[in-house]
Parts: structure tokens; C-alpha cells; sequence
């Protein structure tokens, strides 16, 4: 084997972990945060070889989280990521109340989607029984997920506020208030649980994955 092919197997092989090749490995930038709400990220196909995705580092740094790959959820198996116990073990329970992380958009009648129902606050009141769903795609992907999972329109939902902008100078937004994917998460629950200190470590190390995708380019 020539010193180029080799070279290039070395390139091709995966991490077992974050499931990049070794060249570009992500695992430094993982980092374990105590959080008290459960995420479960919705990702559209086209995210999974995204090289500029954050997802599975959100993933991977949030111990109550699950990460499914689809367009189109069976019902049954959408009820589930809803409702049922995220984690098979004699000890989990099913969350209280589920919310979607999506802003309320005049394009909804336009799709036709019906009007979500109001988050209630009472609701949020024990952030250890709450569950979060994120959709993961960009912003005309999310959309029609939303669109084709009519489960996801029966949740509330909630809306990000006060937002400072985005780090995630690798990928184009179409809007000023745009954010990643992990960006979005970590906003979402410094909302619902109240401590944007737990978080400050992931965002740090989000700041060293966009940078390390961006030294790719140059």
C-alpha cells in the first residue's frame, strides 16, 4: 500500500463515537452538562452527513437526550419519542408534558398547520418532567417536517426570546435570529430550567467545533 492510500484509509475511518472521520473527529468538543429537561432532536436525513451540523454534539453532551434520524415519523413510533420513557430501564418515567422547540410562523395557515395549543405556565413549573422536542434541518426542512408529522402539531410550543446572535458563523442563516441547532437547545432550556451557567461550558466548546470547521475551508 502506497503512502497516499494509506493516508487516505486513515481519512476514511470513522469514530465510533461522533461518527466523523478520525481526520475530523469531534469528541474534544463534547462536554457533559447536567440538565434536568429531556430533548429528543428530530433530524432530517440530509443533517446526518452535514459536516457543519451540530446535533450529535448536542446529543453527545446531554446525558437525557435521544438524536432519530427522518422526514416522516410512523405514528407509533413518534407517539413514543412524545410520551414514552426515553431510556429502557426500571427507573424511567414518561415525561409530564412534551413542547416543541418552534416559533410560531404566519406561514403556518398559509401550510394549513393548526393553531398549536397555548403553553400553559403550570406547565413548566417541574423541568425534570418536561420534555423537549427539536427539530433538526434547515429552516424550509424543519417546516415541512412539522408539516408531515401531524402528531408534532398537537404540542405547545415554545418560543425563544431575547436571543444575542449567533456564533455559528459556518453555516448561512436566513434570518438574523437564526441559531444552530445546539445554540437553539441551550437557549431552550436556560428558558425552561433557569441556569445559564450549566450550559456557558457547552456553548464554549461549540465555539471550538465552528472554529475547527472552519479551518477546513481555509
Amino acid at each position: 500500500m502506497c503512502r497516499g492510500d494509506k493516508l487516505n484509509r486513515i481519512q476514511r475511518l470513522s469514530c465510533a463515537v461522533c461518527l466523523r472521520p478520525q481526520s475530523a473527529c469531534i469528541c474534544q468538543w463534547i462536554t457533559p452538562v447536567d440538565h434536568r429537561v429531556e430533548v429528543v432532536v428530530l433530524q432530517h436525513p440530509l443533517e446526518v452527513g452535514q459536516a457543519k451540523g451540530s446535533a450529535r454534539l448536542l446529543h453527545l453532551s446531554l446525558p437525557h437526550s435521544a438524536l432519530v434520524t427522518g422526514e416522516v415519523f410512523a405514528e407509533a413510533a413518534l407517539r413514543a419519542l412524545i410520551s414514552a420513557p426515553l431510556h429502557q430501564h426500571a427507573s424511567a418515567s414518561p415525561p409530564m408534558h412534551t413542547i416543541l422547540l418552534y416559533p410560531d410562523s404566519p406561514q403556518d395557515q398559509a401550510l394549513g398547520l393548526p393553531a398549536p395549543p397555548a403553553l400553559a405556565p403550570a406547565h413548566l413549573h417541574d423541568p425534570s418532567r418536561l420534555r423537549l422536542i427539536v427539530l433538526d434541518g434547515t429552516w424550509r426542512k424543519s417546516r415541512k417536517m412539522l408539516y408531515l408529522n401531524p402528531l408534532l402539531h398537537q404540542l405547545p410550543r415554545l418560543a425563544l426570546r431575547g436571543m444575542p446572535a449567533s456564533h455559528y458563523r459556518i453555516r448561512k442563516a436566513h434570518q438574523p435570529d437564526q441559531l444552530s441547532t445546539l445554540e437553539a437547545t441551550c437557549a431552550a432550556l436556560v428558558q425552561l430550567e433557569g441556569n445559564a451557567e450549566s450550559f456557558k461550558p457547552l456553548l464554549a466548546a461549540f465555539d471550538g467545533f465552528v472554529a475547527q470547521q472552519a479551518g477546513y475551508r481555509t
